[in-house]
């Protein structure tokens, strides 16, 4: 079990760090810091949510297997919540939200999906 997150988690911080890298460069081409918009919170968030729920997909893999997909859109849920909470108010302090902030969330977000749900296909086929 450990063996198994550490090696999402290894695969995922290798996925985001060159994401993060990607968006980076193109944020120093438009003239925009990358400690604004919350950048660099959104990441880290979105990085530990996705351990966070793989560990709980992992956990919960054999007594309630039948359940994994539930569990893993709850995780989104949960994702969309912290969200709305902790960067959607920031980011509304200007009235809307840029398309900059906008994409501060959902690159990382839209990654870790990505990573979560290939790794699900992988643990619903016992290949994990």
């Amino acid at each position: 079990m450990i063996k198994q997150i550490a090696v999402f988690g290894i695969k995922l911080l290798i996925s985001i760090c060159v994401v993060f890298g990607i968006h980076s460069i193109i944020l120093f081409y438009l003239n925009i810091s990358i400690f604004q918009n919350l950048l660099i919170p959104s990441y880290f968030t979105n990085y530990f949510l996705a351990i966070l729920i793989f560990f709980t997909l992992v956990k919960l893999k054999r007594k309630y297997l039948d359940l994994l997909g539930f569990v893993f859109m709850g995780g989104s849920f949960v994702k969309f919540g912290v969200y709305f909470i902790f960067f959607n108010p920031v980011f509304k302090q200007s009235g809307t939200v840029s398309p900059q902030e906008a994409t501060a969330f959902l690159t990382p977000y839209l990654l870790c999906l990505i990573v979560e749900t290939f790794y699900l296909i992988k643990l619903l086929n016992n290949k994990l």
